[in-house]
């Protein structure tokens, strides 16, 4: 009777920890989004930067749309948008690129720390990510960025810009709707833990776990009363 008892109370044992491991051993889905977004953009970035230095002299232009923008071929010394361009300090270069990497590495760590399902917080920071690297290349490469995109109105010109600022802008303003809430919204409030689950959302290990008395009583066999006193 004893052998029965303990033969039960192993069995339960056994199967209340297959019930918990697959939610132990959940893995993180691999994140390509982080890989393959900021590369294209570096690619898409380096492309158009390489064309403008073959096909333009410096400081020439080229009318795309008559009176809104032009191509034209500048060298950025500072900063996204010409920031800091006309500013002269000691080791200027330097100073831009490494605080540069400084702050792509600080992104590419925020960026890790997200869960998978941020998915729009994701997007932009890709974005931030792709754009930073493709100017940084730029800075320790020749000292200075490409920029060629010359939008203007009448005789109002905007900073001169590339590839990479853009990204770096769209994924700034797709940061800023994700803490105003945006894809939040979109989905809906999340239920809370116990709670229906959301649609299209795969139940897991932890959804099918029971009290632990319910666990007790299924442990029992048939059969199998108390211990004779």
């Amino acid at each position: 009777m004893d052998e029965a008892l303990n033969d039960a109370v192993a069995a339960g044992d056994t199967g209340a920890r297959e019930a918990e491991t697959p939610r132990a051993v959940e893995e993180e889905p691999v994140r390509r989004l982080e890989i393959w977004l900021p590369i294209l953009i570096v690619v898409v970035d380096q492309l158009t930067k390489a064309i403008v230095r073959a096909t333009l002299p410096l400081q020439t232009s080229v009318t795309m749309i008559p009176g809104f923008v032009d191509f034209t071929h500048v060298r950025n010394t500072g900063a996204a948008f010409g920031i800091l361009n006309y500013a002269e300090f000691p080791f200027k270069t330097v100073v831009i690129a490494v605080i540069a990497t400084a702050a792509l590495i600080g992104v590419g760590m925020y960026a890790a720390s997200l869960a998978h399902h941020q998915l729009v917080a994701r997007i932009g920071l890709a974005l931030i990510i792709g754009g930073a690297a493709g100017n940084l290349l730029d800075r320790i490469a020749a000292g200075s960025v490409v920029d060629f995109v010359d939008v203007y109105w009448r005789s109002y010109h905007f900073w001169a810009f590339n590839v990479a600022d853009s990204a770096i802008t769209v994924g700034v303003a797709i940061m800023i709707l994700d803490m105003l809430g945006v894809d939040r919204s979109a989905r809906g409030p999340r239920e809370a833990p116990g709670g229906p689950a959301e649609p299209g959302r795969r139940a897991s290990a932890s959804d099918s776990l029971e009290p632990e008395p319910e666990r007790m009583r299924r442990r029992e066999r048939p059969g199998v009363g108390p211990r004779p006193q």
